[in-house]
């Protein structure tokens, strides 16, 4: 019996047509922006903790001054990277800015709200941190997509739509 062609098998059980699909799925699930969105938001929530790590533990930062920082500097990198990759927003960048920053603002206030009210009921304030995280990534990625970085229709067009 010949042997078969180096990457095939005679074997119907060998998984060798599956192989391709894996890749298109990744690159699939890669290319929808909440996949984007949430590896983002992963990336940057690493950044800040492992900088605030870093300020205090290595160079001895009080967290009072280490805490900011890391915040602002995942920020900065959060809204760069949502901006560019997640959404790839063509709209005004300095609107765009700004906007950012006012989401932050209510962020931190629905958070804060969130966290102490857990906590003044009785319920953990870890709960509450959760509870108050699951809302603002939920309507974050919504605001983003939406408002922050909404595209224009003649940006999200093909050329054909717009000839018609």
């Amino acid at each position: 019996m010949p042997t078969p062609p180096s990457g095939t098998s005679s074997s119907p059980e060998t998984p060798v047509e599956a192989a391709p699909a894996v890749p298109g799925m990744v690159m699939g699930l890669y290319r929808h922006p909440v996949v984007r969105f949430l590896l983002v938001g992963g990336v940057s929530f690493a950044l800040d903790l492992g900088m605030l790590a870093i300020l205090h533990e290595i160079f001895d930062v009080p967290l009072w001054i280490a805490t900011p920082i890391a915040f602002i500097v995942s920020l900065v990198f959060n809204f760069l990277l949502q901006r560019l990759f997640t959404f790839r927003a063509n709209n005004s960048g300095s609107i765009s800015a700004l906007k950012y920053v006012l989401l932050v603002i209510v962020n931190i206030l629905v958070s804060d709200l969130i966290v102490t009210g857990f906590d003044a009921v009785g319920w953990t304030y870890v709960i509450g941190k959760t509870a108050a995280t699951i809302l603002t990534t939920a309507w974050n990625y919504f605001l983003y997509r939406h408002w922050i970085f909404r595209r224009t229709p003649e940006e999200t067009r093909s050329p054909e739509e717009t000839r018609s």
